[in-house]
């Protein structure tokens, strides 16, 4: 059983292997993939990763959502391992097994809705993201595509045309992905407005800008990830799925990020009472194994032409016996009760952090998807590249914290479903101190 004492340092961070490791790195992998510390794993155990020295850290970030039921789960293990002597590899469109409708019987059962659903399975958040459009695209014969400010979609042609950054993912690599067309979201922290007043304005953009009638899907993250965990307004959501299904467009919910439970729910579309047509799951769908899906309205997936969809590792064997196995550890050890618990913990430590610390503009989130985002106590205005110092300032003590937001201004929190009280109570120690730290820069 691991350790609940937190962090243990051994070395100075880096250490020395970590050193090393890095050197022989920047010799034969490219600048463009960045680093957010030069500290390289050689394992995890529940909360915790271990580094090459010995190091032992606080991960409150579990792969960006990926290790959500925990590094080194013992089930995910097993399963993987006995599907690797089993079979590796048939590619399910020619020669299928049980494993993708085990994992597709579950996704049915666990996204938003009792209609009638289908799925297909792929690699990545990415590649769902693109088979989610294609879908919409023949269902609806249409082809423009709605996304909305601070998105974060993925790293294809297409996806990073959608994402709201250019800067880093989508600079120098055009020719852009055609008809992809941005539009205001819910930000209440920034727009001040209710649900129904930004729904309204979301609205009349694609309705002047596009057209509806050109419209084949709006993709919303339900809570935004990259962006900096957005929680909309109350109305928003409901209010876009009633214009959408009025106006013939079909509704696509990136659940890459808040979705297998993060949020307390299998899916966070259940907490804002909307049921999308598409659904698309990835990161924490195979407990660290490459997998992603989109689950959607059977009529819809039908749609598509034999041999449309599908590729020769989506769904791949060992993957879907990892993802079985998550969908069964959630369900048999009630981890959507431990993601509940996990987000009273952290948004009740983070307000008391919000009471001493006025750089804290807004704490936001839901269950164990929780973040705090900087702004200056004056203007309100963003604190452009904090998080960044505050991350750093994290991890020289053991706390693996992940940034987030359009400004680089977020902290956002994704820790594990195993993660003790006691663990991020003191993760919320180290952030108190980082803070102060903060302030004490800016008042200089």
């Amino acid at each position: 059983m691991y350790p609940d004492s937190g962090p243990s340092l051994i070395t100075t961070i880096p250490g020395p292997k970590s050193v090393a490791l890095h050197e022989r790195r920047t010799e034969v992998v490219p600048y463009a993939i960045p680093w957010s510390l030069p500290v390289y794993i050689d394992r995890g155990e529940g909360p915790y990763l271990f580094d090459v020295d010995g190091n032992r850290f606080v991960d409150m970030g579990s792969g960006i959502g990926v290790t959500s039921i925990g590094h080194g789960n013992l089930a995910v293990i097993e399963a993987a391992t006995t599907q690797l002597r089993n079979v590796t590899h048939t590619l399910f469109g020619i020669l299928p097994y049980e494993g993708y409708v085990r994992v597709a019987e579950f996704l049915s059962e666990k996204t938003p809705g009792d209609h009638k659903k289908s799925s297909v399975l792929v690699n990545s958040g990415s590649e769902a993201i693109e088979t989610a459009v294609k879908v919409a695209r023949k269902y609806t014969q249409r082809r423009g595509v709605v996304v909305l400010d601070h998105a974060f979609h993925g790293r294809t042609n297409l996806t990073l045309t959608m994402n709201h950054k250019i800067i880093p993912y989508g600079l120098g690599f055009g020719p852009y992905a055609p008809d992809v067309f941005h539009a205001p979201n819910s930000y209440p922290l920034w727009d001040g407005l209710s649900g129904r007043e930004a729904a309204a304005r979301t609205i009349q953009f694609v309705e002047e800008t596009v057209g509806a009638e050109n419209v084949a899907a709006l993709i919303f993250e339900p809570i935004q990830g990259e962006g900096g965990f957005i929680v909309p307004a109350d109305g928003y959501l409901p209010a876009l799925q009633a214009w959408a299904r009025n106006s013939g467009i079909v509704m696509v919910a990136d659940e890459i990020q808040s979705g297998m439970g993060r949020t307390g729910c299998w899916f966070a579309s259940e907490h804002f009472d909307i049921v999308p047509d598409l659904v698309v799951a990835a990161k924490a769908l195979a407990g660290g194994l490459p997998l992603a899906s989109v689950t959607g309205r059977a009529e819809m997936m039908d749609s598509v032409q034999r041999g449309g969809l599908g590729g020769t590792f989506g769904g791949n064997p060992v993957a879907c016996a990892a993802a079985i196995a998550v969908f069964e550890e959630i369900e048999t050890r009630e981890l959507l009760r431990e993601s509940r618990r996990i987000g009273r913990t952290l948004e009740d430590g983070l307000c008391e952090l919000r009471k001493r610390h006025p750089v804290i503009g807004e704490v936001r989130g839901i269950g164990a998807m929780q973040a705090i985002e900087l702004t200056d106590p004056e203007t309100g205005t963003p604190i452009v590249g904090s998080a960044k110092e505050i991350s750093a300032a994290a991890a020289s003590q053991g706390i693996i914290l992940l940034t987030a937001g359009s400004e680089e201004n977020v902290i956002r929190f994704l820790p594990n479903f195993t993660t003790p009280d006691s663990v991020i109570d003191l993760a919320l120690s180290i952030l108190d101190r980082a803070l102060s730290d903060l302030e004490n820069d800016t008042r200089h």
